[in-house]
């Protein structure tokens, strides 16, 4: 245990302005306005993985992170201008582990990823920002700190949720190698976030939570999946990386959470292969990627095809929904394709070559009937 105790100094001029206020409102004018801060963190060796500083502003909190994470608190520099978001990461890092981080932190839209930082939303904005800052633990040997001023500060307040549990599942996994501090005004990101330990600026006391009550569990996410029509698609489609137009002959479905829309699939039948579909479209709105929404309500579209007796694959390039394929016993591997060749720009004036992608064809084998709801619901 490691005790910090900061004091912050700072002139006051005794303007006449400072006076008339000081007047008004009896405020007393010393030579100087001065706090002291004195708080307990636990030391960089204990074993812990997540950190959160919490407390309302003007509580301390920046005072003490700067003082107790030093270099290790990030700080934001600025984006290139004109340039994609990829592009704003250390030139060591290897493109295909920035797209790794961006999907960790709950980033998962190609489309969004070639675009630069000034025109993405908010919430965008902000995991782009994170990531940036977790790329630490790709370029620095061990598990460096990380500690985050501001954390969920400027998105709202299901953003602030849904990313916060990305993290936590990211750096509990280890494909985010680093121990994080988040330092915020916020409290209703310890629940989703589940910290190993708290210190509330408020009261000033350190709490230690994840290692006295293993396993951790997120509070309860409920989906609720909906038949829809083909016009939901149009919410969706800026966010899909290929062609915004969808066959009209496409069983569509809707995910929502807490009345709101957040994931969106459709289904297509397999030409001359009679009693077989495929999914044509996948998207989860960028708010709410990183949870492991879109793959639970994959599933359970899925399992509703086979309640019809239809057999259904999945098929993908995207490296998060084929790692997850392969690891849940829902899936199995049907079809390994690997582009080696790179194809002539005369034919494909827009090409951009994909020499070494592997796309991955998955069939949804289900699981026993007593282990899956059949209800139009699902947890994610």
């Amino acid at each position: 245990m490691s005790q910090f105790k900061v004091t912050v100094d700072c002139p006051v001029s005794e303007s006449f302005r400072v006076q008339q206020v000081a007047g008004m409102f009896d405020v007393p004018l010393d030579d100087r306005s001065s706090e002291t801060f004195s708080v307990e963190l636990p030391d960089q060796g204990e074993p812990w993985e997540i950190g959160l500083v919490v407390g309302p502003s003007g509580s301390g909190k920046s005072t003490i992170a700067r003082e107790a994470f030093g270099a290790d608190l990030y700080e934001p520099a600025a984006w290139p201008a004109d340039c994609a978001v990829i592009e704003g990461f250390d030139e060591r890092l290897p493109v295909r582990r920035v797209i790794e981080l961006m999907t960790a932190v709950g980033f998962s839209s190609p489309p969004s990823w070639l675009k630069p930082h000034a025109v993405l939303s908010g919430g965008e904005r902000f995991r782009c920002d994170l990531a940036r800052a977790l790329s630490r633990g790709s370029l620095d040997e061990g598990k460096p700190l990380v500690a985050f001023d501001e954390f969920t500060s400027v998105v709202d307040r299901d953003v602030a949720k849904v990313c916060s549990a990305a993290i936590a599942k990211g750096i509990r996994s280890g494909r985010i190698p680093c121990r994080f501090v988040a330092v915020t005004c916020h409290y209703d990101v310890a629940d989703w976030l589940a910290p190993d330990w708290v210190l509330d600026m408020a009261t000033g006391q350190l709490q230690r939570r994840r290692l006295r009550r293993r396993p951790w569990r997120r509070p309860e996410v409920r989906l609720e999946i909906h038949r829809c029509p083909l016009a939901a698609w149009r919410l969706f489609a800026r966010h899909h990386y290929l062609t915004g137009s969808l066959a009209p002959q496409a069983r569509c479905y809707l995910a929502t959470w807490e009345g709101k829309p957040v994931a969106f699939a459709a289904t297509l039948p397999v030409i001359a292969q009679r009693g077989r579909r495929r999914f044509t479209r996948i998207v989860t709105l960028p708010d709410y990627q990183g949870m492991g929404i879109g793959m639970r309500f994959v599933a359970a579209v899925a399992q509703l095809h086979r309640d019809e007796g239809l057999r259904i694959n999945v098929t993908s390039s995207h490296p998060a929904l084929i790692g997850h394929c392969r690891n849940s016993p829902l899936w199995r591997t049907v079809g390994v394709n690997r582009s080696n060749r790179r194809r002539s720009r005369t034919a494909f004036k827009a090409y951009r070559s994909a020499a070494g992608r592997a796309v991955v064809s998955f069939e949804y084998v289900g699981e026993e009937r007593s282990a899956i709801s059949t209800q139009p619901s699902a947890t994610g």
